[in-house]
């Protein structure tokens, strides 16, 4: 009896690369998609790679042959046309497509909490949600008109080590280590949920070849909720100084920076909650373990253990000074 197959498009990525490791181990048989090229996060052992560019079809086709896999997910696919282009190349060839949304499609600000799967979706800030929204609402399409096999996935902010959640990345936690200010914005008490891809994985993996999972959509976040304070004051405890923090608004840090400001005004201003309960009702088992006091640990260390990737910028300094120099 052959394993159930499961393409992976991507795979190297924060959440497609635990996930493929986890699908493997768990017995499934995984095929990754994608240009070869990712260096960060290895490929998962025992997974085949078909390289490809998964923006071209001709490329994929290639690639693909004529094989049908159990699952086809996409976890590189942004806009509408993007997933008008797998609609278009896996009909009839999968029993299950997974589309990655995004936790940030929900409606901004949240009106009630917590969010549950049926909360709006409508995001005014912040363009790459709104593509997220028009992606999701072709796939609900698809399936009411043609029963194309759609799981919507919509993550909330999943980290692995190489992800530090402050703005600027590295560069906060150096001036962290410098003694210098670092940036929190609002108040810094609006609530976050961070999610290791580790955890996940868990729940993901649980929904691949679910027959209930078919024409739903699903969120997967740690139970943990925290505020930005506290999530920068861990990051700080990890690297062993204490943090010291000038809260300046996310309209401030928008009209600075509206590449930043984007995500801010679109997810990050905004406090959220999530309940988990209906992905925990098809994956009983799923349990998030790893605090983010835990993740703050593993992202220090990995950084202290890879210095070539401590890259400080120093425009976002420049960033940070004028925003500090302006509260």
């Amino acid at each position: 009896m052959s394993l159930p197959s499961v393409l992976f498009i991507g795979g190297t990525g924060t959440i497609s690369s635990e996930a493929s490791a986890l699908a493997v181990r768990r017995g499934l048989s995984v095929t990754l998609l994608n240009r070869g090229q990712s260096s960060l996060r290895p490929v998962a052992d025992g997974a085949e790679v078909l390289v490809a560019d998964v923006r071209d079809p001709a490329s994929v086709r290639a690639a693909v042959g004529e094989r049908d896999f159990d699952v086809v997910i996409d976890f590189v696919a942004f806009t509408p046309e993007h997933v008008a282009q797998d609609i278009e190349l896996f009909s009839g060839r999968t029993g299950q497509y997974v589309y990655i949304s995004s936790a940030s499609a929900y409606q901004k600000p949240p009106l009630r909490l917590p969010i549950v799967e049926s909360s709006p979706l409508r995001n005014p800030f912040w363009k790459y949600s709104r593509d997220k929204i028009a992606s999701e609402d072709l796939l609900v399409a698809a399936y009411r008109e043609s029963g194309f096999p759609a799981t919507i996935v919509r993550p909330s902010h999943t980290y692995d080590a190489t992800n530090i959640p402050l703005n600027g990345g590295w560069t906060a936690i150096d001036r962290m280590r410098r003694g210098e200010p670092v940036v929190v914005h609002g108040d810094g008490t609006s609530l976050w949920v961070l999610t290791h891809s580790r955890d996940f994985a868990k729940a993901f993996v649980g929904l691949l070849g679910h027959p209930q999972a078919i024409g739903d959509s699903f969120h997967i976040t740690s139970d943990e909720v925290l505020s930005w304070t506290q999530i920068t004051g861990l990051i700080a405890d990890a690297a062993g100084v204490e943090a010291k923090i000038v809260h300046v608004t996310s309209d401030a840090i928008a009209a600075a920076d509206p590449g930043m400001g984007a995500g801010h005004l679109g997810d990050r201003s905004h406090s959220v909650i999530f309940d988990n309960s209906k992905v925990k009702a098809l994956v009983p088992d799923y349990v998030a373990t790893t605090g983010f006091a835990e993740g703050a640990r593993e992202i220090v260390e990995w950084y202290d253990a890879h210095p070539e990737r401590k890259v400080v910028d120093p425009k976002l300094n420049e960033l940070f000074d004028r925003l500090i120099g302006n509260a």
